[in-house]
């Protein structure tokens, strides 16, 4: 589940959505409601299996995933290179200093937090993942045409 979870996050961070009405069922929206009373700009969007909701928080635009059923399942952030944690802003550095980072967000679930960053050179895109303890690791990586 964390996987997929994790997955979707690296997905739809890279996919534009088309704005268009979405139907919440209720157990959602109130669930939604409890945590984040003070959202402003809220957006939903639908899955299969889960909804998508974005929204400006404490000035932060966040984005919630909830099960049908109405269950935080995930949230993600877009953050600055600086609010990483020290140790891999470090080998962030150390091991892609030729590259620049194009997209920087952090996903939390139960299960933790967990870092995503595509870094770019001329010839390729990486997506690496932290879990924030253990250092980078690569993701995903493309060649570019």
């Amino acid at each position: 589940m964390k996987k997929m979870i994790l997955t979707l996050a690296v997905a739809l961070s890279t996919l534009c959505s088309f704005a268009r009405e979405v139907e919440v069922n209720s157990r959602v929206l109130n669930a939604f409601k409890s945590e984040f009373n003070s959202a402003k700009e809220v957006s939903w969007t639908a899955g299969s299996n889960y909804y998508k909701v974005a929204f400006v928080y404490n000035e932060q635009h966040v984005s919630a995933f909830y099960s049908k059923d109405g269950e935080l399942l995930a949230m993600t952030r877009y953050i600055s290179s600086l609010d990483l944690p020290m140790s891999l802003q470090t080998s962030l550095k150390k091991n892609y200093s030729d590259h620049w980072i194009s997209d920087l967000f952090e996903v939390s679930n139960n299960e933790g937090t967990a870092y995503y960053i595509t870094v770019e050179d001329a010839d390729s895109k990486i997506v690496l993942k932290s879990d924030g303890t253990s250092g980078w690791e690569v993701f995903q990586k493309t060649t570019k045409a």
